[in-house]
């Protein structure tokens, strides 16, 4: 073989190469989207599908994730409120509100006690059976969200068992109903797109406000703690440091500190209520 040759040779192999990679890059490009003809792009996109197993795409469920879905777990009272003889009971807005609200708090003051903290927490008021009463919990790291999917599975809401599973949904602008938000989708709760249910305004000041000022106040304990540190030159200082750690550790968990106090025994008390009530 010449050197000519060699030369035809190494430019074919360098052209079939630049083929795969930009068949790549394009593969890529359309991983998700409609374009695809291999994966499901809702799934990819709300980590549900309404053909389910039927579905001719695939559904790439992933292996690690900061979201976890907890599917079919929120009742909405306005569905299933009916009188002994069949009819439909009237439930006002504010009753409403108020249930929703204590279910939301219930549900993220128990994931972030038990797995740890909540980035982001959506409930879908969609009516069909693969979106209806599924919650959403982002988690900051996504080794918490493999932990509250294996415990979940093995635990129970409301006397039903909870079906968890890691969700590919770590963006929720693109998994959310545009023209719902605007108040023009017409597709009504059967759509395709999450319809998120919104907390009450006092509620999320509550749970996320809660968390900002915790963090604050770490910041400026560790600020206050090194200032008397270098003032003091080690020894005892650490150890006073130190407990002022730990009693804002205690707060910043969500204990009894950031409720008005009661601590363990305000925890075991509620603990008691939950067993009693059938929730968590």
């Amino acid at each position: 073989m010449t050197i000519g040759d060699d030369a035809d040779v190494l430019s074919v192999l360098l052209q079939l190469e630049h083929r795969r990679a930009k068949m790549a890059e394009y593969l890529a490009s359309i991983f998700g989207t409609e374009k695809d003809k291999v994966n499901c792009s809702f799934y990819f996109k709300i980590g549900a599908c309404r053909h389910g197993d039927r579905c001719s795409r695939l559904h790439n469920k992933p292996t690690f994730s900061q979201t976890i879905a907890l599917l079919n777990i929120y009742r909405n009272p306005q569905n299933s409120a009916q009188s002994a003889d069949g009819l439909t009971c009237a439930i006002s807005d504010m009753e409403m509100q108020e249930h929703y609200d204590e279910f939301f708090e219930e549900v993220f003051t128990e994931m972030e006690e038990k797995y740890g903290e909540v980035e982001e927490m959506n409930v879908c008021d969609n009516l069909g059976d693969h979106l209806v009463g599924n919650v959403y919990v982002k988690f900051r790291y996504e080794e918490d969200a493999e932990k509250a999917v294996i415990d979940l599975n093995n635990r129970w809401f409301n006397g039903q068992p909870i079906h968890a599973e890691l969700s590919p949904v770590t963006d929720f602008r693109e998994a959310c109903c545009r023209q719902y938000e605007m108040g023009e989708c017409t597709r009504g709760g059967f759509c395709n797109f999450m319809h998120l249910k919104p907390i009450s305004r006092e509620l999320r000041r509550e749970l996320y406000g809660r968390r900002r000022k915790g963090r604050h106040r770490s910041r400026s304990r560790e600020r206050r703690s090194r200032s008397r540190d270098r003032g003091r030159g080690g020894g005892g200082g650490d150890r006073v440091g130190g407990g002022e750690r730990d009693r804002g550790g205690d707060r910043d968990r969500g204990g009894g500190g950031d409720r008005g106090g009661g601590g363990r025994d305000h925890e075991r008390r509620r603990s008691r209520d939950r067993e009693r009530s059938g929730r968590f």
